[in-house]
């Protein structure tokens, strides 16, 4: 593939090739990791990543992922560029994203960060990935991962991850 290094579009595409290690059906672009596409003053490419947690065990391992992909698409000495603030959030998952979680069989996030249900005892209805009934309740906080809260669907009796607003 020949590429010109000046366009953000076939280097947005090729992060796409880039997936999480937790859920390899996301790409960083899908998760909002991958925020800017830029050039440095010195004209080296540069791409801005925001970790879904400050500790997350997995960055140092997509920060090479992402420049393997870019050199072996001949896009040299890529400067990637860790960014705290603003702190991730899962509204900036894509909602090709929140498609491929449900087909995956797990509920994305809604699209907001806050539950008021909660504080009068109330639990979330997430809406169920394989059948899409909101008849659910919560059976653990978390799930498979400290991100994920497990649930089971009360109309087809699966269980369920749910992917935790952040």
């Amino acid at each position: 593939m020949t590429l010109t290094a000046t366009d953000p579009a076939e280097i947005w595409s090729i992060l796409e090739e880039v997936k999480d290690p937790e859920i390899p059906v996301l790409s960083i672009v899908d998760l909002g990791i991958a925020r800017e596409v830029k050039y440095t003053d010195d004209g080296r490419l540069e791409i801005v990543i925001s970790p879904t947690y400050s500790g997350c065990p997995a960055m140092y391992m997509l920060e090479e992922q992402i420049k393997a992909i870019l050199i072996k698409h001949n896009l040299m000495d890529p400067v990637i560029t860790t960014r705290l603030s603003p702190a991730w959030t899962t509204d900036w998952m894509t909602e090709q994203g929140r498609d491929k979680l449900r087909a995956y069989g797990i509920a994305p996030p809604e699209k907001t960060s806050h539950n008021k249900s909660v504080l009068f005892g109330g639990q979330k209805k997430i809406a169920c990935p394989k059948c899409g009934s909101d008849n659910s309740e919560q059976i653990s906080e978390f799930g498979s991962t400290a991100c994920k809260a497990l649930y089971r669907c009360l109309d087809c009796r699966e269980p369920f991850d749910y992917f935790k607003c952040i």
